[in-house]
């Protein structure tokens, strides 16, 4: 019998739950999406966090020659996900970044729920430059790619705890959630009152983290 207190945090770049929803590429979206529906199927106490990409990854059109051209996929997130009211801040290059959250649940073979939490950076608050850190997935240079990833690491778990999630264990699939242990590393300094990152905070931390590689090249992580 699984202990339902016993949270368990999904963190992963891409994740692959539906046709409808282009929040993936491929084999890691993939394999991101059934290790959710397992969990789903299985009743475990679960939870996951990804971004969510207004533009997709890209659709792929070849004209009469024969040549290759990329397109944004055409979606509306709001007709298919459920907009979660809590906003948190993420700092990136010394600005406050505004992160909201849209729902998908992922419902199991006994009807047992996992929820996941798309953030998403495309708000008002946020300059026009921001406001594009997670319109497309995998787009950009190096410094988009940072960006996105304190995004899903630090903002991702601000998000859980703004939500009101009490997670036990944290599974960062592939190196891109990295940002969420500088997040767990300031939660235990702010909760001990230290002044440093000890020994023991970072044994600490890594008590509460699981790491799995699945592309294992560098441009995987």
């Amino acid at each position: 019998m699984f202990d339902p207190n016993r949270t368990i945090a999904y963190f992963c770049m891409e994740i692959g739950l539906d046709p409808k929803v282009p929040t993936y590429s491929g084999g890691l979206g993939i394999l991101a999406g059934d290790t959710i529906k397992a969990a789903a199927d299985l009743g475990l106490p679960y939870l996951a966090i990804s971004l969510l990409y207004r533009k997709g990854y890209f659709t792929q059109r070849l004209d009469e020659k024969g040549r290759q051209s990329e397109h944004p996929t055409a979606w509306v997130p709001e007709e298919l996900l459920h907009e979660e009211p809590a906003r948190v801040a993420v700092p990136i290059e010394g600005r406050q970044v505004v992160v909201r959250a849209f729902k998908y649940d992922v419902i199991g073979a006994t009807g047992h729920r996992v929820p996941v939490y798309f953030l998403d950076t495309d708000l008002a608050e946020n300059s026009e430059q921001d406001r594009k850190i997670t319109h497309a997935l995998y787009a950009g240079g190096t410094q988009d790619r940072i960006r996105q990833e304190a995004i899903l690491g630090i903002g991702g778990r601000r998000m859980v705890r703004a939500i009101g999630h009490d997670v036990e264990r944290f599974h960062m699939n592939e190196g891109h959630a990295c940002f969420l242990t500088v997040e767990l590393l300031s939660e235990h300094i702010c909760k001990t009152g230290e002044h440093h990152v000890s020994g023991e905070a970072i044994r600490s931390v890594r008590k509460r983290c699981c790491f799995t590689t699945h592309t294992p090249v560098p441009a995987g992580h």
